[in-house]
């Protein structure tokens, strides 16, 4: 609307200023044009009871006007409805005046409410991440980007992660081989002197193979919270560097750590990048590193009395034989991509805390994702999400997860587990020696894996 059109309306309003459609035609016209100064001015001169009987939707525009051109107060004062919407505008309001507490009470309300409403460069302003040019001239701020302040405990969290306890009650499925576990693994850590009475010792090694994605590390990490020992996840890089002779220091490094540190459980996941057949290997460095592992796990020296390592593949006929040998990783498991039973479960876990539109049939779900791997169906249940939000986006309000999202994210999904069985059942039937994958032969006889 042109500016002689909008000065007509305004003589007009001012001729008959009870005249409560024409009031809202021109403070709508104003939004549209982006002219505050005119707004403020029509709203002083209606009265209070006319300003409250605006619709609530132009009254957020109004807010929003206000609040784009510094006027804070009448912002805050125009969102006084009990929307999402309303709340957020009252928090970019309370956040200009510096009532930061209120603002991001304001804000948290209008996210639980909408979670589209979201906005991460508000959220980090008001945890004090971000301070806006417009703020820090405001209220006299010396700087204008990120807040210098530093917590000691941040540095230390970001140099060592916690990690929150994870127990067997974690990880769906594998009831034959949380048996396995718990019986060989667990009781010795939590019942020792029955065990020195046998002469047995807690600790020894463990190698847990199978298809990618179907929980050995999460195996690994609850295997340690139920014995309540120390978890070191050692990471490839942690062991590997460039120079002649680092490596193998780094792996004794860590295992004097451990060792001191007992209970503890060591585990090392893709183990064959330190543990390869050295038959294969063209550089002498990687049969050094291989003998320097072996002689920490029952070297002459050593004493791993307390320590539990744990080995994770994906490639067990990669792994140099000698590291199978009794006293190292002398119990070899497992882990199979889980059944429909498990996947029930796995299914109920990943859909748990997350907004649901009424019940979704995870049975049938279970059914149609045979050979999915756990991380196959996280993926599933993620990209079922990432549906629902793209609708709520578009519709401007939370869409609950539906079967039709999960529908629609498994007609796009296929199992990552079948290249894995291929290759192992061809391992399993022409180079089983001493029954090794007897386990993987017996999960393809049983589940029709050709």
């Amino acid at each position: 609307m042109q500016t002689d059109q909008l000065d007509g309306l305004e003589r007009a309003l001012t001729a008959t200023p009870d005249n409560q459609p024409l009031a809202e035609l021109l403070l709508a016209a104003c939004a549209d044009a982006n002219d505050h100064a005119r707004a403020r001015r029509v709203q002083d001169a209606l009265s209070a009871q006319q300003v409250l009987a605006l619709p609530p939707e132009l009254r957020l525009r109004l807010s929003r006007l206000a609040g784009l051109h510094g006027d804070s107060e009448r912002a805050l004062q125009l969102a006084g409805d009990d929307t999402p919407d309303a709340a957020l505008a009252r928090a970019r309001a309370l956040l200009a005046l510096n009532r930061r507490d209120d603002a991001e009470r304001e804000y948290r309300s209008a996210v639980e409410r909408n979670p589209t409403l979201e906005d991460e460069r508000l959220g980090a302003e008001l945890r004090g991440k971000v301070v806006s040019l417009d703020a820090a001239r405001r209220f006299g701020a010396e700087r204008t980007i990120a807040a210098d302040e530093v917590d000691p405990d941040d540095v230390v969290r970001r140099l060592a992660p916690e990690t929150e306890r994870v127990t067997f009650a974690d990880v769906g499925g594998l009831a034959e081989v949380k048996q396995q576990i718990r019986r060989r693994i667990i009781t010795p850590f939590q019942k020792p002197s029955l065990f020195e009475r046998f002469r047995r010792k807690a600790g020894g090694g463990i190698l847990l193979y199978g298809p990618p994605g179907c929980g050995k590390t999460l195996l690994a990490r609850a295997t340690a919270g139920e014995c309540g020992a120390k978890f070191f996840n050692v990471a490839i890089n942690d062991v590997l560097d460039m120079w002649m002779g680092e490596s193998e220091r780094k792996l004794h490094a860590l295992f004097e750590h451990a060792r001191r540190s007992a209970p503890a459980v060591m585990f090392f996941d893709e183990i064959e990048a330190l543990g390869a057949k050295r038959e294969y290997s063209r550089e002498a460095t990687t049969a050094k590193l291989v003998s320097q592992f072996l002689a920490e796990l029952d070297g002459f020296a050593q004493n791993n009395q307390g320590v539990l390592i744990l080995g994770a593949t994906n490639v067990p006929w990669a792994i140099d034989p000698a590291f199978r040998r009794p006293g190292r990783f002398d119990r070899v498991l497992f882990v199979p991509p889980p059944d429909q039973a498990a996947r029930e479960e796995i299914l109920t876990a990943l859909l748990r805390d997350r907004p649901l539109a009424g019940a979704i049939d995870i049975a049938g779900l279970a059914r149609t994702t045979s050979a999915f791997s756990g991380a196959d169906l996280r993926h599933l249940v993620d990209s079922a999400a990432d549906e629902a939000i793209d609708a709520s986006l578009a519709a401007g309000d939370e869409v609950p997860l539906a079967t039709e999202h999960l529908k629609a994210a498994l007609a796009q999904i296929r199992p990552t587990t079948l290249e894995w069985l291929t290759t192992a059942r061809n391992y399993a039937r022409y180079a089983n020696e001493s029954g090794q994958y007897d386990e993987v032969l017996e999960f393809i006889r049983k589940h029709g894996k050709n």
